[in-house]
């Protein structure tokens, strides 16, 4: 069946997310955006309304189930994460910030190194939440920094490409523990009535894969895969996250299970040339930049790469109508109120 924009919203947004990824028919492309912690403070900050998140309609609900941040005593914009990571928020990343200094420096440090114990309490706690707000959304956990991002933030990222290559015995230990940390985690999740998993694991630059499709099958695909299974075995949706270019290893991912692919960027891919290589195999979530056009751009343009980018992609579904990351700080409150205008009435815009 063809994907149609038809008038009104008829369905839910889980059946829309959910006809969707089948690449079944939809009232109308289902959407998502999430605002940074700035981003959104100024969005309330003008218009008043408190929760403005709210009045976006997103298709879908988020959340984050792997533990959260501590701010460090006597330390102002430092926070420790439950792995023992500390992360400066003073630069210009006040949600996430950069690592301090890294824990996993030597490959014998793993010998000595004791991984978090998962607060289940919390962890339910958010699921329960998530399950039962009476909201008919797509309802998906989220795991980031799944696997290579959790090594690197342990090890410090050069540190882990050179023991790729000299220390390979070192990494698929670490990266197995990783797994079997994730893997209980989902284990929680699926207790509870969710539709999906994301998994959040940036691997790409602008140009190829940080650490090339060659490591990432040795070292990455096969911790994936289980991950996937699980989740899969579940009859649940498996979406990844990853910024950059990954096309090398697109294949390899719809190999594994994957069903949705998130995040999809333009200044990277040939949006119709992937699209049409997919054949129907893989749903991209993504498509508006928040790297070049957001920030940028007039309204007016926002508004014609949006209907453009719809026009490319909308067919025989597989797409979720997205900016590209969480909406950062720097981006006008007129280019957040036209995107947001434009995915509410699909109707009357993209015809």
């Amino acid at each position: 069946m063809k994907n149609r924009i038809r008038k009104g919203n008829t369905m839910t947004g889980r059946e829309r997310v959910i006809n969707c990824i089948k690449h079944l028919d939809t009232d109308r492309i289902p959407h998502y955006i999430e605002l940074g912690s700035e981003e959104l403070e100024k969005m309330r900050q003008v218009t008043g309304i408190s929760n403005y998140q709210d009045t976006l309609d997103n298709d879908i609900d988020m959340m984050g189930i792997d533990g959260g941040y501590t701010e460090v005593e006597n330390m102002p914009g430092y926070y420790m994460d439950d792995f023992g990571v500390c992360w400066n928020r003073n630069g210009a990343d006040k949600d996430i910030g950069v690592i301090d200094s890294c824990i996993l420096c030597e490959p014998e440090d793993l010998k000595s190194y004791t991984f978090p114990e998962i607060k289940e309490e919390q962890v339910r706690e958010k699921l329960k939440q998530l399950a039962e707000n009476g909201r008919t959304f797509f309802k998906t956990a989220s795991i980031s920094f799944s696997m290579f991002e959790r090594a690197w933030t342990l090890c410090g990222m050069e540190n882990l490409l050179v023991f790729m290559i000299e220390e390979p015995d070192f990494v698929h230990e670490l990266l197995g523990k990783i797994c079997d940390y994730n893997c209980r985690l989902i284990q929680i999740a699926l207790e509870y009535d969710i539709d999906g998993i994301c998994l959040g694991d940036d691997w790409g630059q602008q140009r190829g894969m940080i650490m090339g499709p060659e490591k990432w099958r040795e070292f990455i695909k096969p911790q994936m895969k289980r991950m996937y299974h699980q989740i899969k075995s579940a009859g649940k949706y498996v979406i990844q996250h990853s910024c950059g270019d990954i096309e090398a290893v697109f294949e390899d991912l719809i190999e594994i299970g994957l069903d949705v692919y998130q995040t999809f960027q333009p200044e990277i891919y040939d949006m119709a040339k992937i699209k049409k290589k997919t054949g129907g195999r893989l749903t991209f979530w993504g498509g508006i930049s928040t790297q070049t056009l957001l920030p940028f751009a007039e309204p007016q343009e926002v508004k014609d790469v949006i209907i453009r980018t719809a026009g490319i992609m909308k067919g025989n579904g597989g797409y979720i109508l997205a900016p590209t990351h969480a909406v950062p700080g720097d981006v006008p409150v007129e280019n957040i109120q036209i995107m947001a205008e434009v995915f509410k009435n699909q109707d009357r815009y993209l015809v």
